[in-house]
């Protein structure tokens, strides 16, 4: 009996050691940062992409050691797969707070940020959006909301204006995907288009799930549109413009931001020549530390980066450096910090206006030539 006890002594201190080891990292902090977005599914390689950027940020800083409050901390990746579902979303954006994550690092679709963001303000947890840009993410009171990226009013507005402006297109077709995104985007681009003088012809719309567009093509063309505006993402852009292709319409196609992608290039093929799409901020290889990034995140990852990983990883740096200024990983420690960042980034200067959305977004409007994305021209938003 005497013996058994001693085991089960052991055992237990055993269980104990492990369990302060898993938890304590031997004597090191351990400061988790959530990240949110899809690892499954249609928008899979964006999610991983975002994922990537986080993943580089973090393993740089814990190279470069650091301490807080006189203990040595260690930052660790928290990923959780959304499926770009909003009901999923709130199950995993509660999960990471039951994980005590410090901040989160998401998301990628709209639909799952907004009711995702009221779970982490309950629990008084920053997030900082790297690719959702549904304008009432930051528009819902909350102060534990951040982004760094333009909006969908600021990019899309930009579009509308240019597509009255500069294109001088006359009859303007509109269609969504009914995301919050998509529908978004092409909300903003029809107020722009009508406050610069012009008129939207004839508005459809589609599904994220679609595959097949037809009947919205051919209605689109019977309305003898100039261009096309879309609001959605990358691989149904390119299967629209793939069937405009093959309907022979020379209606031009110009997609919203989450287009010019290789994702795009790959799906529509040589049917993406003279495709046009309007991204978010300055071509990241014409930026100070831009190529640097993309040589870094192609030996890293075997893979170049797509739209949002450049985001991903300043929005993770941002979260950081607020960390390390305040001496603390306590979020309510480090959100003043976190409001007041001026910080210089891949993406260029990062400071957040009262509602925390980023200061001077810059959009750019790209189109396919030979087969590649090139910049036509960069725009500082509204």
């Amino acid at each position: 009996m005497i013996h058994f006890s001693r085991r089960l002594l052991i055992t237990s201190l055993s269980a104990l050691w492990l369990s302060l080891a898993c938890n304590q990292s031997y004597g090191q902090l351990v400061v988790k940062i959530g990240v949110s977005v899809p690892l499954t599914g249609i928008n899979a390689a964006n999610g991983k992409d975002i994922e990537n950027g986080v993943r580089l940020a973090v393993e740089e800083a814990n190279a470069q050691r650091t301490r807080l409050d006189g203990q040595e901390a260690r930052f660790e990746l928290d990923s959780v797969d959304d499926q770009s579902d909003p009901r999923i979303g709130v199950q995993v954006a509660q999960k990471l707070v039951d994980d005590g994550v410090a901040v989160v690092v998401g998301y990628y679709n709209s639909g799952v940020a907004l009711p995702s963001s009221l779970v982490f303000a309950r629990a008084g947890i920053p997030v900082i959006h790297p690719a959702a840009t549904n304008p009432a993410i930051t528009h819902q009171g909350l102060k534990t909301v951040f982004r760094i990226i333009a909006t969908d009013t600021q990019n899309s507005g930009t579009a509308g204006k240019y597509a009255v402006n500069v294109m001088k297109a006359q009859r303007i077709a509109v269609m969504d995907d009914r995301t919050a995104f998509g529908q978004g985007a092409v909300d903003e681009f029809k107020k722009a288009v009508t406050r610069a003088g012009g008129r939207i012809a004839i508005a459809e719309y589609t599904n994220d799930k679609a595959v097949e567009f037809s009947a919205q093509l051919t209605s689109i063309r019977a309305a003898n549109a100039d261009i096309l505006f879309f609001g959605g993402l990358d691989s149904q852009g390119a299967l629209i413009t793939k069937r405009m292709r093959e309907l022979g319409m020379r209606t031009q196609f110009v997609g919203s931001g989450g287009i010019a992608d290789s994702i795009f290039l790959n799906i529509a093929g040589p049917a993406a020549d003279g495709a046009m799409a309007w991204e978010y901020g300055r071509p990241v290889a014409t930026l100070p530390q831009g190529k640097a990034f993309m040589q870094k995140f192609r030996k890293r990852f075997g893979t170049e980066s797509l739209s949002y990983a450049p985001f991903a990883y300043d929005a993770t740096w941002v979260a950081i450096h607020a960390i390390r200024q305040a001496n603390s990983a306590t979020s309510a420690d480090f959100l003043a910090a976190l409001r007041a960042t001026q910080y210089e980034g891949i993406t260029g200067r990062i400071a957040f206006d009262p509602n925390g959305d980023l200061k001077n977004p810059t959009s750019t409007l790209y189109q396919v030539k030979g087969g590649r994305w090139v910049p036509v021209t960069t725009i500082g938003v509204e």
